[in-house]
């Protein structure tokens, strides 16, 4: 018999994580078919990714 912890999501919750997820990977993947840039979040900073991202460190807001 499994318990539950605190941490452990409900079914419910892990449904909804699993479909964000597969949402960014679709999003991701369109972006780059269309030869577009994206920014995520890597190492508490973002990061431009793609050809024809900006040269600049800082993403323009």
């Amino acid at each position: 018999m499994k318990t539950s912890h605190e941490n452990d999501p409900s079914p419910e919750a892990q449904r909804q994580w699993e479909t964000l997820q597969q949402a960014v990977t679709k999003a991701l993947e369109k972006k780059r078919r269309l030869g577009q840039y994206a920014v995520v979040w890597r190492d508490g900073k973002p990061v431009l990714l793609g050809e024809d991202a900006p040269r600049s460190k800082e993403p323009a807001l």
